[in-house]
């Protein structure tokens, strides 16, 4: 039977998506959600009966058009019509797996009874979500402030039967995909058009999605640049922990305390060394992984708190009888959350690369380009290549998206987050560092080979028995796409346990 998670005013936590979606849990509204919804619902109705002056995006028009009274027989037209004229995203679709978090993130910001849902219209969100029935979104469109606009016109429309949806792996229409299920399209009432597409959901998802592999990604830039540091004989030195208690960071002391446990029990490691001191690349790991964690940590908490936030507008609030027009839709959080992050994640890209270069430059008694008749064989040379040119078009991609801003709705709404923006830009990052990683990994595991008979730890010995059954050592030139591929794929498959979420 399918575990179920409860929509509640509980504090949804990174650790709880990742469990909800890792254990493919269905969604249920709890009776405190339903009971808070449907109190909402019927204040704003009794109090659309008693008060006749405007309210915005209630009875008038949106944006700059907000001096616009509607009349009481077209409100319902109103909110449709705002659905579909705001459906104008272009260019590449959102990813499955975003568009599942933005339909989780839409029905939790939705459930704390300040937004004026129906409940059916909320119902349907959840029947969306455990049936996968996934609203074709796109990932241009949306300034990253009045909400992410465009994207979530696009989550909405298939409430209407507008649009188009995947389900099981294929692209339908959305009213094919209602009639199937024997659903009625859902009649939108007063505000529930706004309610919809005013949020930050679409910045939301992104963000928690690339938090999840951000946390992930920074582990194993810890345990491959290790298996660098084996690889070019590195000292040990550097890891000690009176270094790190004089200069506290957390994410640095995390760094080094991860490294030496990558090396315990290591004969490379304990072997007399020539040399009396290494590259920053090498030496610097703490310190530099150790700012992108704490970079990464940031980030988190001001996720934790947007995706357990009401981000619509207007606000209704019952017990003080307000309906308050305000900004909580602004992504100006988010968008310097995700540049940060961006940022932080490109970081851990440049230093990786730089650990790749150190290892084919023939130092340390490795031949040139980690390959047996360097000459004859051009081995390692042109993977670093790749990874330069992937570590500088992060480089570019890291500048800040939060700076920008452009005035639209007439002037109305003359300042805007671009966090949108930020969050596919960032996400984009987070892919190129994976294939970084990946050819470092391929650089590393084919130097440590030439330090045999001399064996790393057992854990980083385990890990790179694993990882050679699927790319093994190169011992003439090859065609080394496929190489990168296959460790890209490996590096995927690679599980963390759930606790490592709660440190970079």
């Amino acid at each position: 039977m399918r575990e179920i998670h409860y929509i509640s005013t509980e504090t949804i936590t990174l650790e709880t998506l990742q469990e909800i979606l890792s254990h493919d849990k269905a969604l249920e509204l709890s009776e405190e959600a339903k009971v808070n919804v449907q109190k909402c619902r019927d204040y704003l109705d009794k109090k659309m009966a008693s008060h006749p002056e405007p309210i915005y995006g209630i009875n008038t028009g949106f944006g700059s058009l907000y001096s616009v009274k509607i009349s009481d027989e077209n409100l319902s037209k109103l909110q449709e019509n705002l659905v579909k004229s705001h459906a104008c995203g272009t260019g590449d679709e959102v990813p499955a797996e975003i568009v599942k978090l933005m339909l989780l993130l839409k029905i939790q910001s939705l459930s704390y009874g300040h937004s004026g849902i129906q409940l059916p219209t909320l119902n349907r969100l959840v029947d969306f979500y455990n049936n996968d029935i996934l609203p074709v979104i796109f990932t241009q469109g949306s300034l990253g402030a009045s909400g992410d606009l465009a994207p979530l016109a696009h989550l909405s429309l298939p409430l209407l039967g507008e649009g188009e949806v995947y389900l099981e792996g294929e692209r339908k229409d959305a009213a094919e995909v209602l009639k199937h299920f024997n659903w009625e399209p859902i009649v939108l009432q007063s505000k529930e058009g706004l309610a919809l597409l005013n949020g930050t959901q679409f910045m939301g998802a992104y963000g928690v999605h690339i938090l999840m592999k951000a946390y992930k990604y920074s582990y194993l830039a810890d345990l491959i640049g290790t298996i660098s540091l084996e690889a070019f004989d590195g000292r040990i030195e550097p890891f000690n922990e009176l270094i790190h208690f004089i200069r506290p960071h957390k994410g640095q002391i995390i760094t080094a305390q991860r490294i030496n446990e990558f090396l315990e029990g290591s004969e490379i490691i304990t072997q007399q060394k020539k040399h009396v001191q290494d590259p920053y690349s090498f030496r610097c790991m703490p310190q530099v992984h150790g700012a992108s964690k704490d970079a990464i940590d940031y980030v988190r908490k001001v996720f934790k708190t947007e995706i357990n936030s009401v981000t619509d507008n207007p606000n209704i609030f019952i017990e003080s009888d307000h309906i308050i027009s305000g900004g909580n839709f602004h992504g100006q959080p988010l968008a310097l959350a995700l540049d940060f992050m961006a940022i932080a994640l490109a970081e851990l890209g440049s230093i990786s690369e730089r650990r790749t270069y150190q290892l084919i430059s023939g130092l340390r008694n490795l031949p040139a380009f980690l390959v047996d008749n360097p000459g004859l064989n051009s081995g390692f040379m042109i993977p670093q290549y790749t990874a330069a040119s992937i570590a500088s078009q992060n480089k570019q991609l890291a500048t800040p998206s939060s700076v920008d801003s452009i005035v639209s709705s007439n002037g109305q709404e003359d300042h805007v987050s671009m966090g949108a923006n930020g969050a596919t830009k960032a996400l984009k990052v987070m892919d190129n560092l994976e294939r970084i990683l990946a050819i470092e990994l391929l650089n590393a595991s084919q130097a440590i080979a030439y330090r045999e008979p001399l064996k790393s730890s057992d854990f980083i010995e385990m890990f790179l028995s694993s990882y050679r059954e699927i790319v093994p050592l190169v011992k003439e030139d090859r065609i080394l796409h496929y190489d990168i591929e296959k460790t890209i794929l490996f590096l995927n498959s690679f599980q963390i346990e759930n606790d490592l979420l709660t440190m970079a």
